[in-house]
């Protein structure tokens, strides 16, 4: 049997309470550390409850050993049996949490001499004030890692929701579903949204992708080609002016579309903002909204829009038609004056 004595000095008896290191005001916030980390320790529920009943003998200025009885301790976490009080304690005194300090019988007290001397038996809690930092650092990392888990397992969501809208009863998206049901780590997540962002790449109908353009270095190439540019993107215009109805007709042929404006659409400006509110609505991503803009022109962009609603169920993916229609195989003849000529004569109509 380990017999170790704790002793100290002091000048006087009425100085005791500060011969032995005082329990720390936020000893519950360490407390709580611990327990949210538990899992770093390899510490079970059952341990906390220990720890937690352990605690709650402690007083203010009195010290950080419990001097309860195995009995006492017991009854206060909620009747379990002095066998297992003693596993957990054992595992704490393991891990260098608690300081097991026995007397000859093995009870636990305190005496002091007149001088002012103190010799403590009991369990010490001083490891683990000591190591509060600890604690809260792993409690805050762990926290942290939650956090990361959370934002990177909504990524995936959103990315698997888009794949449903591009391919239906995709199997890549039904194994990932199938893969987060569990717990993962930061790292397993992050590899799952690489798999979807690639994914996503290999898909015809995804296009949000930037494409950069390398200047010469030549001042005189540089002007040249700004030049060329402003002059392509003039013809641009032009052509697109010339395939567009008047904002008239385009709002009162699609009505599904002006329907949730909340302000009249007198405007290309006002057709303009309002498609790019209606666009992610019908499944249709920023990236390839914008490329559209770029590539086609923002008006004839924002009547595809219009129109695809317009057609409702006739269109089963608006994502990937608006693709097909803005930056894919059907751009070149897509019109949407004529298309809006037919929506206004005809009750069924194929793009």
């Amino acid at each position: 049997m380990a017999f170790t004595q704790v002793s100290a000095s002091s000048s006087g008896a009425r100085k005791r309470g500060q011969q032995e290191n005082c329990t720390p005001p936020d000893i519950w916030t360490v407390f709580r550390a611990l327990r949210d980390a538990r899992s770093a320790f390899g510490l079970k529920p059952g341990h906390i409850q220990t720890l937690q009943a352990l605690l709650s003998f402690l007083r203010p200025g009195q010290g950080d050993t419990v001097f309860a009885s195995n009995l006492e301790i017991c009854r206060r976490i909620g009747g379990v049996d002095e066998r297992t009080l003693r596993r957990h304690i054992d595992r704490f005194v393991d891990l260098g949490m608690i300081a097991r300090h026995d007397s000859p019988n093995r009870k636990r007290y305190r005496v002091s001499s007149r001088n002012g001397q103190v010799i403590s038996f009991g369990l010490s809690l001083s490891p683990l004030l000591r190591r509060a930092g600890e604690f809260l650092n792993a409690a805050a990392e762990l926290e942290e890692a939650r956090r990361d888990q959370v934002f990177l397992r909504k990524q995936i969501l959103v990315g698997l929701a888009h794949i449903d809208r591009i391919e239906p009863g995709s199997a890549f998206a039904e194994s990932t579903r199938r893969t987060i049901r569990r717990k993962l780590a930061v790292a397993e997540y992050r590899c799952l949204l690489d798999q979807i962002t690639g994914h996503l790449g290999q898909m015809s109908t995804v296009v949000d992708v930037m494409i950069t353009t390398k200047l010469p270095a030549n001042d005189g190439q540089i002007v040249r080609h700004l030049s060329k540019s402003e002059k392509d993107r003039k013809e641009s215009e032009s052509a697109e002016n010339d395939l567009l109805p008047s904002v008239q007709m385009l709002t009162a042929v699609c009505q599904e579309a002006t329907a949730f404006a909340p302000a009249a659409l007198r405007t290309w400006d006002d057709i303009e903002r309002h498609a790019q509110n209606l666009a992610p609505m019908m499944g249709i991503q920023p990236g390839t909204f914008h490329e559209a803009s770029r590539r086609v022109g923002s008006k004839r962009t924002a009547a595809a829009v219009f129109i695809l609603l317009q057609l409702g169920t006739r269109i089963r993916n608006y994502a990937a038609y608006f693709h097909s229609v803005t930056l894919g195989k059907k751009m070149a003849t897509f019109r949407p004056a004529t298309i809006l000529e037919r929506l206004s004569t005809f009750t069924s109509v194929h793009v």
